[in-house]
């Protein structure tokens, strides 16, 4: 019987958005390019927000819809993390 392991991706980062640090958590299910990171973070009245990121021409880019705009603004920031964590493994 031949075992398979399948790594995990997740790691947290602080991001500066709406003049404070937030941190975001950053998942996925799997080692490869493909597919989707899950992404969440608290907001300031302590509500959790989790969205998708997915890689869309060559960009991870966010594919939940209605979002606060301090999160959609900090699409480029994301896609640079993403990128570092892969390039660090």
């Amino acid at each position: 019987m031949e075992l398979k392991y399948v790594k995990n991706i997740q790691f947290t980062k602080l991001i500066k958005c709406d003049g404070q640090l937030k941190e975001f958590n950053f998942r996925k299910p799997n080692g490869k390019q493909e597919g989707p990171f899950t992404v969440d973070v608290i907001d300031a009245k302590a509500n959790r927000i989790i969205f998708n990121m997915e890689m869309k021409d060559s960009a991870w880019k966010i594919t939940t819809e209605t979002l606060p705009a301090w999160i959609t603004e900090s699409e480029t920031a994301f896609h640079e993390m993403i990128e570092e964590e892969f390039k660090a493994d």
